[in-house]
């Protein structure tokens, strides 16, 4: 059902709108209860501000705090337990089997090395398969135990997402006052801050500058990744790769390097495009001297 305008809403005015509102405000500002009103709207939007900041930073501790009990007195001992009675399970996926495999390697290969470098006394074969089998035996504690840790954030981890939701349903006045502070607080940022925001955003999450340059300058030394994330941010593919496989550790999810390259090459993208019709569709309606501003920035 289209809804009509409304012709009063439309009629045209001989004085401008803009001396209206100004004459409005002044005469507010005559008033006798003038200081008054000014002084009441201060204590409510200090209210306000202080209730939104209380029910942001509950939204953060609680989940926090029920992913931590739940998960070091509650889920992981009963992991453990389960797990301790199948013995034979270690790994949850092939990629921990290949990573330890590879662990077991190197450490074989450097207790060879070091001995060839005389850094070490020569070992016979029987001390070497010795320490060898030691050391599989502490990666499989190792790994058993980052199974048991990874299963125990899956449960963990839902928890959290279910008391965030209750927290969300039982609070919609209180998110409806941080929609009200949010909206004030973007409102009052100057146009050049609501440009740097957009920029800032985009750059980290979906923007596409080329690292190269970077390694090409700091020529393979420690802080390759950590500048090349700082300066150019997580939309280079080590930055996804960082948080894809620590999330995939996190789950004990077995780390496929294709699905990893194809989600770096499909969803900046369609976040990118997301990001700007938003600009386009919203932002540009209501900040366009702000987009404006983005624009020469980005230029």
């Amino acid at each position: 059902m289209r809804i009509k305008p409304n012709p009063k809403s439309q009629k045209p005015s001989f004085v401008p709108r803009s001396i209206l509102q100004t004459l409005e405000k002044l005469k507010q500002a005559l008033e006798p209860n003038a200081e008054h009103k000014v002084v009441e709207e201060f204590r409510a939007s200090r209210q306000r501000t202080i209730s939104s900041l209380r029910y942001l930073v509950i939204l953060f501790i609680v989940p926090l705090l029920v992913n931590i009990l739940f998960k070091t007195f509650i889920i992981q001992p009963w992991i453990d337990k389960y797990w301790s009675q199948e013995p034979s399970e270690i790994f949850l996926n092939s990629s921990q089997e290949e990573r330890a495999l590879t662990e077991l390697k190197i450490f074989e290969r450097k207790i060879k090395f070091e001995v060839l470098l005389e850094k070490a006394p020569e070992l016979s074969s029987n001390i070497v398969e010795q320490r060898v089998k030691d050391q599989a035996i502490a990666l499989s504690q190792k790994y058993k135990t980052e199974s048991i840790d990874a299963v125990a954030n899956v449960f963990a981890d839902i928890l959290s997402l279910l008391s965030f939701i209750i927290l969300c349903v039982f609070g919609k006045q209180q998110l409806t006052t941080i929609q009200f502070f949010s909206a004030d607080l973007i409102y009052g940022l100057s146009d050049s801050a609501k440009a740097f925001f957009i920029i800032l955003a985009t750059d980290i999450f979906v923007g596409y500058h080329s690292t190269y340059g970077w390694e090409i300058i700091l020529e393979n030394t420690f802080f390759i990744i950590l500048a090349t994330d700082i300066f150019v941010g997580y939309h280079s593919t080590y930055g996804w790769e960082i948080i894809l496989e620590n999330t995939s550790k996190h789950f004990g999810l077995p780390e496929n390097k294709s699905l990893i390259l194809l989600f770096i090459a499909t969803v900046p993208v369609v976040m990118d495009t997301i990001f700007k019709y938003w600009i386009f569709r919203y932002v540009n309606r209501s900040f366009p001297s702000a987009v404006a501003t983005y624009h020469n920035m980005n230029e």
